[in-house]
């Protein structure tokens, strides 16, 4: 998938001032831009790539409908903080913090969720290599088990969510911590891996059933993009 650095627009700029704003703002730094506007990015692979793991009927509404809606959620937030500065508007800049921060990191999540995924017959599934192995064993004991601490971290989450494989910057290390709705994953923390745990990434071919879908994912998880994010951390 395509992607372009950050280029804050005079509306960004403004929620940049905005202290209750960063975060969300921050996280945005590798989604895609254009002319100042967020726009859906274009997945690497067609919607029907993943399938029987999920299906090209869950992508296809997943992708246009649910992510062009952060996407248009994020760009009207951003006008109304960049009309509200240019009124001087502080309180009701500050008020639109929580629309910032719910689609502008539905858009951050789901820009790098397309990322980790790829179809099983190319680049999906398998374990992970290389240094990111080697990570993984250190600071989980082995694969399996950061596969197992995943799945019960998603099984955790009470409502809608997500699961993140993230790098702690200060310590070094790898862990797996959980976000709420569409909070972004920020400060001390670089996200490598997230797995979406909303209803609307499963429902339609899992049902009820999302430890299905839990178990599923591994199987087009593009390792190579989460190694990628790691040597970059």
């Amino acid at each position: 998938m395509a992607t372009t650095l950050f280029r804050a627009a005079p509306s960004v700029r403004a929620a940049l001032r905005a202290s209750s704003a960063k975060p969300a703002v921050s996280a945005l730094a590798s989604t895609a831009f254009a002319r100042g506007k967020a726009t859906l990015p274009d997945l690497s692979y067609d919607y029907g790539a993943l399938e029987p793991h999920i299906s090209g009927k869950i992508m296809e509404v997943h992708h246009k409908n649910h992510h062009q809606t952060y996407v248009n959620g994020l760009n009207s937030a951003l006008e109304q903080i960049g009309e509200a500065n240019a009124q001087g508007d502080a309180v009701k800049a500050a008020s639109l913090a929580p629309l910032l921060n719910f689609h502008g990191g539905g858009h951050a999540n789901h820009t790098l969720f397309w990322e980790n995924l790829a179809p099983a017959n190319k680049d999906g599934g398998g374990e992970p290599e290389g240094a990111l192995k080697s990570a993984i064993d250190r600071d989980f004991g082995s694969f399996k088990t950061l596969q197992n601490q995943i799945n019960v971290a998603l099984a955790g989450i009470q409502g809608s969510g997500w699961a993140w494989l993230v790098k702690d910057k200060t310590a070094g290390t790898l862990q797996v911590i959980t976000r709420a709705n569409q909070d972004p994953v920020t400060g001390n923390y670089v996200p490598l891996m997230g797995i979406d745990a909303w209803e609307h990434a499963y429902y339609l071919q899992y049902q009820n059933r999302k430890a299905e879908y839990f178990n599923a994912i591994w199987n087009v998880i593009n390792w190579k993009t989460v190694a990628s994010r790691l040597e970059k951390a």
